[in-house]
């Protein structure tokens, strides 16, 4: 009877890997239809098998339309995030360390309590909607089911901490770099860790460094990142919907929420892994929405108006008072004067 079981969770396993490697098919080839048979020879297994997986997908609530003498392929309609579909399309990120979730709190927080539990560096946490997402500064960040993407990683940075206080800037500029290379979209970084569309924001990132109470040492940091991907019907109070955008405002999307969450972070890894490589800053300064532009500086409770010089090395911004001197900032907020 044992080996029965044994022999019976191994096949499970197996049809477990198959299922995976199904919809990963599927998610890279949305725009074609692809046979039974197609797939059958791909994964080395018999029709019957591609069938009942596909129907197992089916009952999961994967939209799977068959198409007489043409085959399997997902609607263009439904866009669902899951791990294998982001698996698809990630070249740095491991498959085995991406975690997606249909509802969740807030990924940082999930995040979070994953780390103290001790989730390796490189860990990802996705989601379809949040319920208590957070932004800077204590801010609520609306995310709404179907339209946006909400992502954290677990990063563990053999870095001191004032190193790692350029994580920030380097996720501003990987997210940057992702969507416009994924989606053609023109964007650009607002100072510190926003990226905007135009004159609004299609993305907020919220930076969370957990330390050592003992040694003082950096054990981990948390990058969460929320996108606005395309416009939602859900509620959205007025002062939010003066201040975002999304990046498919009045089209249909023309790639999947799982392309753009595996660029995301393909990219932000792939930047936080080598800090001592500046390039991003590069990039970040020639993105960057706000230099040489009439701004309000806004820390705590204090607000006061210079103009925007350039990025130091630390990704602080440098500003010039009215009276002339330059000041650099590291922490606080900017409103553009447009």
């Amino acid at each position: 009877m044992r080996m029965r079981i044994d022999q019976l969770s191994g096949r499970n396993e197996v049809f477990m890997t198959l299922k995976e490697q199904v919809l990963s098919c599927l998610e890279k080839n949305r725009t074609q239809s692809i046979s039974g048979e197609q797939l059958a020879e791909k994964f080395n297994v018999s029709r019957s098998a591609v069938w009942k997986v596909i129907n197992a997908l089916r009952t999961e609530g994967y939209d799977i339309e068959a198409v007489t003498n043409r085959g399997y392929r997902l609607a263009g309609d439904k866009d669902r995030l899951s791990a294998p579909g982001i698996a698809a399309f990630a070249e740095y990120i491991d498959p085995e360390k991406i975690f997606v979730f249909d509802e969740i709190d807030s990924t940082n927080n999930k995040a979070r309590a994953m780390a103290l539990e001790g989730a390796p560096h490189g860990t990802v946490i996705f989601a379809d909607s949040q319920t208590a997402g957070r932004g800077r500064l204590g801010r609520t960040f609306v995310s709404p089911s179907g339209s946006g993407i909400y992502m954290s990683a677990i990063l563990r940075p053999s870095a001191d901490i004032g190193k790692a206080m350029l994580i920030t800037t380097a996720a501003a500029a990987a997210v940057c770099r992702a969507v416009r290379n994924v989606t053609g979209v023109n964007a650009g970084i607002k100072w510190v860790n926003d990226i905007y569309v135009g004159e609004k924001k299609i993305c907020g990132i919220l930076t969370e460094a957990m330390t050592d109470f003992e040694s003082g040492g950096l054990e981990s940091v948390i990058v969460g990142i929320g996108i606005n991907f395309k416009r939602s019907s859900g509620s959205y109070p007025d002062d939010v919907l003066r201040r975002i955008t999304w990046i498919y405002d009045e089209k249909q999307p023309e790639i999947s929420r799982n392309h753009l969450a595996a660029a995301v972070m393909d990219e932000v890894l792939r930047l936080c892994d080598d800090l001592d490589d500046k390039s991003f800053l590069d990039y970040y300064r020639e993105h960057a929405i706000m230099l040489d532009k009439d701004v309000v500086c806004i820390r705590g409770n204090e607000s006061w108006e210079a103009h925007t010089v350039d990025i130091d090395d630390q990704g602080g911004l440098i500003i010039r008072m009215p009276d002339g001197k330059l000041r650099t900032l590291s922490s606080g907020e900017i409103s553009i004067r447009w």
